[in-house]
C-alpha cells in the first residue's frame, strides 16, 4: 500500500465522497480526463494521482467534502 499524500483523503474516503454524490467512477474519470481504471486504482490506494490530474482530483474531492460532510470524518483534512 502506498503512503497517503497529506493533501488527499484516505482511499476509502475518496470512494465514499464519490458515492455520496452518486457519481460513478466513469463519471469522475470523464470529468478529470483519465480512464475509469485510474479512478479505481486511486480509490483502492494502489496508486496516487499524478499532475495535472492530481490537483483537479483534490479540488473535486474538496468540493464533495463540503457538499457531503458526513461522508468524511474530517472534511478539513482535504486541502486545496
Amino acid at each position: 500500500m502506498l503512503t497517503r499524500s497529506p493533501d488527499l483523503p484516505a482511499p476509502s474516503a475518496r470512494a465514499r465522497l464519490r458515492k455520496a454524490d452518486r457519481l460513478t467512477q466513469q463519471q469522475v474519470a470523464d470529468l478529470l480526463g483519465v480512464r475509469r481504471l485510474a479512478v479505481a486504482r486511486w480509490e483502492a490506494g494502489n496508486v496516487e494521482p499524478r499532475e495535472p490530474h492530481r490537483q483537479a482530483y483534490i479540488r473535486l474531492l474538496a468540493g464533495l467534502a463540503v457538499k457531503h460532510p458526513a461522508a468524511v470524518p474530517d472534511p478539513s483534512s482535504i486541502q486545496e
